[in-house]
Formats: C-alpha cells, structure tokens, sequence
C-alpha cells in the first residue's frame, strides 16, 4: 500500500464533539469556561513504503522519516482562524511548514497534520511527489 491524501474520517466526527481548536477561542466550552486554549499542531513527514490515509487516527513514529535535521514528531505550526467560501469551510497553516538544513537518506511523500494538544489526532494525509 501507499500513503494517500485524504482528511482523516476520525477528524470529521471529532470535529462534530468540538475536540479540535485551529485559532482563537470563540465559544468557552473547552478546558476552562474561563481560560480556553488553541490546541498545538505539528506535521510530520513519511517515507513513500508507509501507509497513512483517511484510516490514520493519530501521530504514529511508524514509516516516520529520520536524518539530520529532522525532529522526530515533525515540526509545530499554527493555523489561519478558519473561513467560508461558499458552501466550504477552511483553514490553512499561517505560514510555510518548513525544515531547514535537513539529510533525509530514503525518498518521502506524504505529511500528516496532527493535533498534540489532543493526544496526537489525525487531522489529515497530504501526498506529494516522492522527493529526498
């Protein structure tokens, strides 16, 4: 098998019992009625023989890439307060996830956004060219 794309099925019921906050707290239901927080999220990168797709619920250190310069669990980012457009709803990253300096020795094609905050929940697969 191989990595495929998809938003992680988990992810969409998750987000029906309100366990994921991508920006500023709106609604006081989470953690405290008198202190929310923004949960923490990272991405981490796959090698092309792992198999993560819509059935990924969480972080897993299996088929993780490894060199240097590269973190194992990935790297933390934050994300945009979520928008429409239409009939859609999104957000995306505030800016590039990105690594610096890293030697990565086996070929990649695939990051898995997680949610740390909430014991490491799959959000989504990303697929990409093979690259090394």
């Amino acid at each position: 098998m191989a990595n495929t794309q998809a938003v992680a099925t988990s992810f969409k019921s998750e987000l029906m019992l309100g366990l994921h906050q991508f920006g500023t707290v709106t609604l006081v239901s989470r953690t405290s009625l008198t202190s929310p927080t923004t949960d923490t999220f990272k991405a981490a990168l796959y090698l092309v023989s792992a198999t993560y797709n819509a059935a990924t619920t969480a972080y897993s250190a299996t088929g993780e890439v490894s060199g240097t310069g590269y973190t194992a669990t990935g790297a933390a980012f934050t994300w945009v307060a979520p928008a429409t457009s239409g009939t859609t709803a999104f957000t995306t990253p505030s800016a590039a996830i990105a690594w610096t300096t890293v030697t990565l020795a086996t070929a990649f094609d695939a990051v898995l956004l997680y949610n740390v905050t909430q014991t490491n929940r799959a959000v989504a697969v990303y697929t990409f060219g093979s690259q090394t």
